[in-house]
This record gives structure tokens, C-alpha cells and sequence, in this order.
């Protein structure tokens, strides 16, 4: 590790420590409410324009408490409200404007961040994160999701799963499965199924579109940027999906 990466991450990046944080310290003061934060994330947030830290004379960042605040409400944003980081921003400015403080929870001053309705019952954007990894084999799998084999071997013939490397699964197939398995439970048969997997092929073809070119950028947070984005995207449709079928249903049972 370079002098550089070692200054940022500790807890006194040269200059003053008083009310200045080195991006180690706000790490530690995030991570019990948020785990998944990372130091690749804060820069990343920077990058956005969602915090300026002040930089010392030799160029390391030097956070304050407000900026810390700031990097909560966007971090609560997008888990409890999932808005895009353009609209964090809008949010943020908005705050600043008002001389409101940076708290997502906050009633005081401008109101906070809306939930986006299409996706606050069905899934979040957090909520399709990839899942630890796992290597199930085909017994764990059955036993995991409570099937038969015959059933297991029916699914992936209809390829709604399909085993990785050495012939694992992994945590993704083994919801699959047991989705798979309640649905049967009510009178479908796995042939009926195939339609959710043409289905999601196609959404996943179209999120490749509109996050593919993020990635391709030459800035260091470009994959990160492009995965939520991809999740955003995945979290809307899923979300459109559940109300088109809410109220095709209830038109049915009318």
C-alpha cells in the first residue's frame, strides 16, 4: 500500500485531528449502520458531488461532521428510499438552500426524500445486491428448497436454473427453486413458468443497456455507478411488474 492509501485510511491524515476525520475515521463512524459501506464508495460519492471534504496541503481528504451527515442521508436514501443519486443531490441542494440539517429522517425544513411507490412493497434496489457467496450442490439445493430432484432436473430442462462452475449453485438458484416450488404448489406446472424467465432475460437485456456504457467509463467508481443503476433499474421493473399484475388481477376478479 502506498504512504497515500495508508494516511487516508487512518485515523489522522495529516493536519489537525479535532473536528477533521481522515475517510478511515468516517468509515468506522458509518459502518455500524451501514456494513456494506467501503472506502471505494465514499470516494465514489465524491466523485458524484454528494460530499466535498476540504483537502489538507498535501492533498489528503479531510471530512467533517457535516460531511459525515451528508454521506448518512445518502447512504439512508438509497436503502430506506430508493432514489437515484441524482435526486440525493436535488435533495442535498435543496437542504443547503433551506440551511436545513442533512437528516433523511428529519422534519425540519425541506421534506425528506420520497419513496418511490413502484418499488416500496415488491423489492428495493438493496434488496437485489449480489447475495454472499454460496456453493450448493444438487442435494443441498433439493434439501435447501425443500424439492425433489425430478423436480430440480424439470427446472433447469426449462433453464430457470443452471449450475456455475464444478456444477454449484447459489444462493440466487436456491430462491429460484423454492419460488418455483410455491407456484407449482398452487396448480402451475414448470412449463408455465417459462414465460418469468423469457421475461426476465429481457429486462436484464435492457438493464445491460442502459448500465453498459457507465461501465465503460474510465473513472474508477464507473462499475460500482453502473451496478446500482442496473439495480435501480431491476428494482423499478419489478416494481412496474407487480402493479401491472395488482390491477390485472383485480380487473379478473371483477
Amino acid at each position: 500500500m502506498s504512504p497515500i492509501g495508508q494516511q487516508e485510511g487512518g485515523a489522522g491524515a495529516d493536519g489537525p485531528s479535532g473536528s477533521a476525520l481522515s475517510i478511515g475515521a468516517v468509515l468506522d463512524l458509518l459502518r455500524p449502520d451501514f456494513p456494506d459501506v467501503t472506502i471505494s464508495k465514499i470516494r465514489f460519492l465524491e466523485s458524484e458531488g454528494l460530499v466535498s471534504p476540504e483537502r489538507s496541503p498535501s492533498g489528503y481528504r479531510r471530512f467533517s461532521m457535516a460531511d459525515c451527515d451528508r454521506l448518512r442521508f445518502v447512504l439512508t436514501a438509497q436503502r430506506e428510499h430508493y432514489l437515484p443519486l441524482r435526486v440525493i443531490k436535488e435533495q442535498l441542494d435543496g437542504r443547503d438552500s433551506a440551511g436545513a440539517p442533512a437528516d433523511p429522517e428529519s422534519e425540519v425544513g425541506v421534506a425528506p426524500p420520497r419513496r418511490l411507490g413502484v418499488v416500496r412493497e415488491p423489492v428495493s434496489a438493496q434488496d437485489l445486491r449480489p447475495a454472499r457467496p454460496v456453493r450448493l450442490t444438487r442435494v443441498d439445493l433439493t434439501e435447501r428448497a425443500g424439492v425433489t430432484d425430478a423436480f430440480l432436473r424439470e427446472l433447469a430442462g426449462a433453464g430457470l436454473v443452471t449450475p456455475g462452475a464444478g456444477g454449484y449453485f447459489d444462493a440466487d438458484a436456491a430462491e429460484v427453486v423454492a419460488a418455483a416450488r410455491a407456484l407449482c404448489d398452487l396448480g402451475l406446472e414448470v412449463r408455465h413458468l417459462r414465460g418469468f424467465k423469457l421475461a426476465a432475460d429481457r429486462e436484464a437485456a435492457l438493464a445491460a443497456q442502459i448500465a453498459g456504457p457507465v461501465a465503460k467509463g474510465r473513472d474508477a467508481g464507473a462499475r460500482e455507478r453502473a451496478a446500482d443503476l442496473a439495480r435501480q433499474f431491476a428494482a423499478l421493473a419489478v416494481g412496474l411488474h407487480a402493479a401491472l399484475v395488482k390491477t390485472a388481477v383485480a380487473q379478473e376478479l371483477d
